[in-house]
Parts: C-alpha cells; structure tokens; sequence
C-alpha cells in the first residue's frame, strides 16, 4: 500500500440508513469523473481553485483569501450553501484536507451505533490511496464493521485491485447502458462503468447497481429492457434499486430533467424483472 496519504473531503454524515446496509458513517470525497446534469451535490465534482468567487457572498463572513487562497473558517460557517450555488467552478470552499486519523476521530463518537462506514462522493475511486488506507484502518481499529463505496464505476480494473482486499463491497450507479446516451447525461462514456459491473461482480464485491431514472431520456422501454437483459446476464437475482430523479440541488441544464411519478418507477421496475428474479428497491 502507498505511503501514508490525505484525502480531499467535502462532508461527512454521522448516521446513514440509505448509504448501504444498516447504520452508516458516510464519507464524501471531493473530485468526480462525469459531470452528471442530474447531479445532485455538483459542488462535489471539482477541486476549489481558489478564484475567491464565493467570498464576498458568504452571509457569515466565513470565508477569506489569504496569500491568493480562499479560507474556510468553520466555527463562524453557518451551514449555508451560497458559497456552493454561487462557485462557477462546481466545487466548494469547505472541502479540506484530513489524514486518516482526522476522519477515525469523527467516526469514534458513533462507532458503537454503526454497521460500517461508506465513501461516496463526488467519485471515491478517484482518492483510491485515501480509500484503501482508510478502509484498513478502520478494519483494524473496528473489526465488526464493514466498508463500502458508493461509486460510479468509472475506474480500471488495478483500482479495484487496490481496493478489493479491504473492501466489503460496492454500489455502482450505472447511468445509462447506451454509450452516446450515457455520454449525452454525464459528459463521459460508460465502458469502464460496464467493466467495473462485471468485474465487481466476479469478485463477489458488487453490492447492488443503482439506476437513475430520468423521464424522457433514460427510460424508454426497449432500453430497459435491453438494461435488464445485460444485468441478468450477470446476475439474474442481483439487487437493483431504482431511483427516480429529484430536482433538489440540481443545476440549471439545458436537458429536460423531470421527476417520474410512482407509477413510472413501478413500471420501470416492472420492465425490468421481465429479464430477471432482480431483487428491486424503488424510491
């Protein structure tokens, strides 16, 4: 494993019952690969580079530049998020930089009330050092709870190396399985997203694949059937949880994003256990 390192944190939450099973310790690291227009913390996809945007409209005097760098002071904060709708550059002026005993620390208070810790994002494979270290440390200081990430699979297969030997295992988000379509949602391609799916999976690390659905884009039927047909080729009865789309803290984009009624989401459920015994959330 590499030499002791640091992580770039945007948040943490202290308890979790929708970041994996049980009762969570969630850490969310700053810096993503796709650039999701259904995103819905965007201030997490880039690192702050310091252009003091967000300085003069913070209410709370919270933030500064010093020597040409913006500074956070966290006991003036008060929780608000001007800084982050206000930053052009889809990052946040709170993220900071914690070693693996700063985030042990955080996690010691709640530790006796968890069944593990998630790292999520942002994209957690890009701090894969980070997450490897951290996911070891917290094995050998609680041996009982278990590590997850939440990831959008867009990493090779020597990250997973990395991170399969302390890893109990991974939710994947898979966007869109049409290449275009899915380039056309995140500003990527999904090859190395497909991959991790199948390769999580013959690892025995894949936890569940999460689909978000957005009405007029994602969801048309012969594509989910063709979804269904590809995830069933790996697994007939893996966990799916289908999410439908919410604007909440979603940017302005010219793509017309819209919420799905239940009825749609129990449809788009339904399409897809014609392919499969899909064990399905839906929310």
């Amino acid at each position: 494993m590499a030499a002791p390192t640091t992580g770039l944190v945007s948040g943490t939450i202290e308890f979790s019952c929708v970041d994996g099973p049980g009762n969570r310790f969630v850490v969310f690291l700053q810096g993503c690969t796709f650039d999701c227009a259904a995103c819905h913390n965007p201030y997490t996809i880039s690192a702050c580079i310091d252009c003091g945007d967000c300085v003069p409209g913070c209410p709370s005097g919270a933030l500064s530049m010093v020597r040409d760098r913006v500074v956070w002071a966290e006991d003036l904060c008060l929780g608000g998020d001007e800084c982050l709708t206000m930053c052009p550059h889809n990052a946040s002026p709170k993220a900071r930089t914690l070693g693996i005993a700063d985030v042990l620390r955080q996690i010691e208070p709640a530790a006796p009330f968890l069944s593990g810790i998630t790292v999520s994002g942002g994209e957690a494979t890009v701090q894969a050092d980070f997450v490897a270290q951290l996911f070891a440390a917290v094995r050998a200081r609680w041996p009982t709870m278990t590590c997850f990430i939440d990831s959008n699979g867009d990493a090779p297969a020597a990250t997973w190396d990395l991170l399969e030997p302390v890893t109990d295992a991974v939710m994947v988000d898979l966007k869109c399985l049409d290449p275009s379509l899915h380039h056309r949602l995140v500003g990527a391609g999904n090859r190395q997203t497909l991959a991790s799916i199948q390769g999580l999976h013959a690892r025995g690390k894949l936890w569940e694949v999460r689909l978000l659905m957005l009405p007029g884009l994602n969801d048309d039927d012969d594509l989910l059937a063709r979804t269904g047909q590809w995830l069933a080729a790996i697994d007939p009865t893996m966990r799916l949880k289908v999410i439908g789309f919410r604007h909440h803290g979603v940017r302005p984009t010219p793509l017309p994003l819209i919420e799905p009624t239940t009825a749609q989401k129990e449809h788009y459920a339904s399409l897809l256990r014609e392919h499969g015994q899909f064990e399905i959330t839906v929310i």
